[in-house]
C-alpha cells in the first residue's frame, strides 16, 4: 500500500494544478498564456514539472484583501442582530401597518369559537342539572 503513496501524491497534485488553472481568470495568469499553460501541466505532469511551474510562476500571488486579516474582515462582516423590542424601525411599524383582513378574519373566528363554547357549557349544564334532578 505505501508503494502507491508516491504515485498518489504525483497524481493529486497533477489535478489540483489543472483544475487550479482551468478556474484561475486569464487576467490573474503571468508568463505564458492559459492554453499554454494546461498544455505544460498536461504534458509535464507526470514528472511534476508542470505542476510545480504552475503553482510557482504561472498563478498571480493574492494577499490578504484589502490589507486586513481574514478574522478582521470576519469581524467586520458579522452582522448585528437587533430584538425586535430593540428595534425602533419594527416598533413604528406595527403603529402605522393598517389592519389587514386576516385580523377581523381571526376575530370573528375567536368570536364564533367563544360562542361555541358558550352553548356548549350551557348544555353541561343542563344536563348536570338534569342529572341531579333525577337522582
Amino acid at each position: 500500500m505505501l508503494r502507491y503513496l508516491p504515485f498518489l501524491l504525483v497524481l493529486a497534485l497533477w489535478i489540483y494544478s489543472f483544475i487550479d488553472c482551468l478556474n484561475t481568470p486569464e487576467e490573474e495568469v503571468r508568463g505564458l498564456p492559459k492554453v499554454v499553460w494546461v498544455i505544460v501541466i498536461l504534458l509535464f505532469g507526470e514528472v511534476l514539472v508542470g505542476p510545480i511551474a504552475w503553482l510557482v510562476a504561472g498563478k498571480v500571488g493574492r494577499g490578504p484583501t484589502r490589507g486586513v486579516t481574514p478574522s478582521e474582515w470576519h469581524r467586520d462582516q458579522r452582522p448585528q442582530y437587533v430584538a425586535p423590542d430593540d428595534n425602533p424601525e419594527f416598533l413604528n411599524s406595527l403603529g402605522t401597518e393598517p389592519a389587514p383582513s386576516k385580523n377581523v378574519k381571526d376575530e370573528a373566528l375567536l368570536k364564533d369559537w367563544e360562542a361555541d363554547l358558550r352553548r356548549r357549557e350551557e348544555e353541561l349544564r343542563r344536563r348536570e342539572a338534569g342529572e341531579e334532578s333525577e337522582s
